[in-house]
């Protein structure tokens, strides 16, 4: 069985912010997970640097695009390494190999008699790189950037979208999960009913981009470009391979039309399956406001792993606001979390069992397990509740799930009370079962959270003295080997005094 899984490939006309960090933590953790689940996994993120924005700020800069591409790319491929992001393959539209694919896939396009030429006449938003129709602006203005979209007119190539609005109707009718969650599938079968216009796939006033292979005067537009990338990877990127498609994507809501309607429509008339599932996520919101470049209130992911380390910041993205949804976050929140919740709930929740194994046992760990207590009933279901849950892409609930047990864990300390069991020579055997669920608990919680704390899972299963195997088979009861050696772990989530970052 195989999982290939794509964020949308990012625009380069700026740095990267915590909005795209968020999609892409967000497509490793269900990468990971699929992976403890003995699957075969492919993971793709990148760029889309033919956009006619990255070729405008390119200009102000007084550079070429390609000058401007090949300076800012580093910031963009640095990101999925500083989010611990586990990828396969990082895309660039400038790749040779996407060229090509890209021309042969309008090509077999072109050949299927879905493309004319027509004169276009329309508003343009160059920050959306989309066309607008009167019905979709606010005030005038887009009301995504806030700017009133240009005036174009010029002769283009167009893809008979219209002829497809049928088939891609029954389509959805066909996969009710085709788009998740359910609401956006309806946002995207109201637009197709409501009657698919023809679109341009190429500019005729455009140098900066791939030429078109019966028309090699005309450029593709950008997105009959960057939307190929998740299936031109497959032709010639290394460990890829095209038994792979079809793919799940990964989108925020803002591009919905383009891969939940256009993508389809261009893939069925290339003779190509759709893709298998398209995941559409909200927006992070700073203080009531979208995260974005254009209005400035950027906060810098980079920054926040620098003062609180990676997993803190994977886990807030996860935690903070139920994935699918729009929710307004803040530093404010994320400080709360990591001392509440990543501090004392698993942090402490370490450093007490493992200081207490030390002191009570000098440091060994004794096989005393339950099976029939409510540890071992707790962890049957993480075991079958979070793969179920990740299966929906819903990562908030399957982590919601993962710190009930952990929150478990903790009452049972303070339900069992290991201190007072030392004291009395009587009640060993209770000491040692106790200590043992606390640590198989630990090391169950450290095997379910791997895919949200790559690294603290790690140190919490080195720290018990466990092995390092994160297969999902291991999250089960009682599976926790003796050992000796044990010593009182250091904080996980040490307090950091210095102000959240602004």
């Amino acid at each position: 069985m195989s999982f290939y899984l794509t964020t949308p490939i990012y625009y380069v006309n700026s740095t990267p912010h915590i909005g795209h960090a968020y999609t892409t933590i967000a497509a490793d953790i269900l990468v990971r997970h699929h992976r403890q689940r003995g699957e075969e996994t492919f993971f793709l993120t990148g760029v889309d640097e033919h956009a006619d924005k990255v070729a405008r700020v390119a200009a102000e800069q007084g550079l070429e695009p390609q000058e401007y591409v090949e300076q800012i790319v580093v910031a963009w491929q640095e990101l999925p390494a500083r989010v611990n992001a586990s990828i396969d393959y990082f895309i660039r539209t400038t790749d040779e190999g996407h060229k090509r694919f890209v021309q042969d896939f309008l090509q077999r396009v072109y050949d299927n008699g879905d493309v004319y030429q027509d004169v276009y006449a329309g508003l343009y938003c160059v920050g959306c790189e989309a066309f607008k129709t009167d019905d979709d602006l606010v005030d005038g203005k887009c009301p995504d950037h806030g700017v009133e979209p240009e005036w174009i007119e010029e002769k283009n190539w167009f893809f008979r979208l219209s002829s497809y609005q049928e088939k891609l109707l029954a389509l959805y009718e066909a996969r009710p999960d085709f788009v998740l969650p359910g609401f956006r599938a309806n946002e995207a079968k109201s637009f197709i009913a409501r009657g698919l216009r023809d679109f341009s796939i190429s500019r005729a006033t455009q140098t900066w981009g791939i030429p078109i292979p019966w028309d090699p005067d005309q450029v593709a537009y950008v997105w009959a470009d960057a939307l190929v990338n998740y299936l031109s990877a497959l032709s010639y990127a290394p460990g890829a391979d095209r038994r792979l498609w079809p793919a799940r994507h990964l989108l925020a809501k803002d591009i919905l039309r383009f891969h939940c309607v256009y993508w389809p429509a261009l893939l069925l008339s290339a003779g190509y399956e759709v893709p298998e599932q398209l995941f559409v996520h909200g927006y992070l919101n700073l203080e009531d406001r979208k995260i974005s470049k254009s209005l400035g209130n950027v906060v810098d992911p980079l920054d926040l792993i620098d003062e609180y380390g990676v997993d803190p910041v994977r886990f807030w993205v996860a935690r903070v606001v139920p994935f699918g949804q729009d929710g307004n976050v803040t530093l404010d929140g994320f400080r709360e979390r990591y001392e509440g919740e990543l501090g004392n709930d698993l942090g402490n929740l370490l450093s007490r069992t493992t200081a207490m194994i030390a002191r009570y046992r000098d440091g060994e760990l004794r096989e005393a397990p339950d099976d029939q207590g409510e540890l071992a009933a707790a962890a049957r279901t993480v075991h079958e509740d979070v793969p179920a849950a990740l299966d929906r892409f819903d990562i908030t609930g399957a982590l919601e799930t993962i710190w009930d047990y952990v929150r478990r864990l903790n009452r049972y300390v303070e339900q069992t009370k290991p201190w007072e069991l030392a004291k009395d020579p009587d009640r060993e055997a209770d000491l040692d079962r106790a200590l043992y669920e606390l640590a198989d608990g630990l090391r169950i919680a450290a095997v379910a959270l791997s895919a949200y704390l790559p690294e603290t899972a790690t140190q919490i299963l080195a720290a018990l003295g466990q092995s390092t195997d994160i297969a999902w088979e291991h999250v089960a009861y009682g599976r926790t080997a003796p050992v000796s050696g044990i010593e009182a772990a250091p904080p996980l989530f040490p307090r950091i005094d210095a102000p959240a970052i602004a």
